[in-house]
């Protein structure tokens, strides 16, 4: 389940974890964008307070934007975290698509090939780091020279990644544990042929297409009562069964929920009692 990165007088992202933890979700995510006029939690910062106040539930970027952040700097903080909350941390990466963000960040704008050479790079340096010592490596976008990291992780740290440009899903195919998309970022019809490319770039890695675990990110508002908004799944608790059994179909084996409008609790048990045992099931 999506928790909010918002700042706002009245919101509460560790009291919204505790409440998915109790009612039986298995991860809690949150995104990542810095910049902006409103007032928000930067995303790492949020999720070390909700590993601290929970003890079952997973915590994931989705998904941690590769530019703002050395991916050396990001080994050393999952390993951290990930060590810390027991093994709790799922790192979602992505190539970093707000470009205004990064502008005003004074962070430069990447072209299309750089964002996914970067994201490629990115999860090179930061697997050689908790595997390898004296990990060097010269890429066109990050370097590192002899570098260490101490200690290496205990716990296995899944590496899912957003992505949806064909060289950034055979990336997805090569090296992740796991595939995010986001809901509304193309027709329902094109899912299956973007499976397809991760699962073939993986199969010609030489790895087992099954390792790559499938989950989409979808904007749920439950109740079918909400206008009409293109990115938003508004249904009743049976009809989003039916939609996500056709997902399942499709290869994600799971889901995370952005619930949208008014009473998101309330949504959130209902999907808890109604939602979740019929998929599991």
């Amino acid at each position: 389940m999506s928790i909010p990165v918002s700042a706002l007088a009245g919101s509460d992202p560790v009291a919204a974890a505790i409440r998915a933890e109790a009612l039986g979700f298995d991860f809690v995510s949150a995104s990542d964008h810095p910049e902006g006029t409103t007032a928000s939690f930067e995303v790492w910062t949020m999720l070390c307070f909700i590993a601290a106040a929970t003890s079952r539930i997973k915590v994931a970027t989705r998904v941690l934007g590769a530019p703002y952040r050395s991916p050396a700097v990001v080994a050393k903080m999952a390993e951290s975290l990930s060590r810390l909350s027991g093994g709790r941390l799922i790192l979602g990466l992505g190539a970093g698509s707000a470009d205004d963000e990064h502008r005003a960040f004074g962070l430069g704008v990447r072209t299309a090939k750089e964002k996914t050479d970067g994201l490629e790079e990115a999860v090179t340096v930061i697997r050689g780091l908790w595997t390898q010592t004296d990990f060097t490596f010269d890429g066109r976008v990050y370097q590192t020279d002899v570098a260490n990291l101490e200690p290496k992780p205990v716990h296995p740290i899944p590496i899912w990644l957003g992505t949806f440009a064909p060289r950034a899903l055979a990336v997805t195919g090569r090296l992740a544990d796991g595939w995010i998309p986001s809901h509304g970022y193309m027709p329902d019809d094109e899912l299956p042929k973007m499976r397809q490319r991760v699962l073939t770039a993986a199969r010609r890695a030489g790895r087992d297409p099954a390792e790559i675990r499938c989950v989409y990110n979808i904007a749920v508002h439950l109740g079918g009562d909400l206008p009409e908004e293109p990115d938003v799944l508004s249904e009743t608790a049976d009809k989003l069964v039916e939609r996500l059994l056709g997902y399942q179909d499709i290869g994600f084996s799971g889901f995370n929920f952005s619930l949208v409008g008014p009473n998101t609790f309330e949504q959130a048990e209902q999907i808890a009692r109604d939602v979740i045992p019929a998929l599991r099931s």
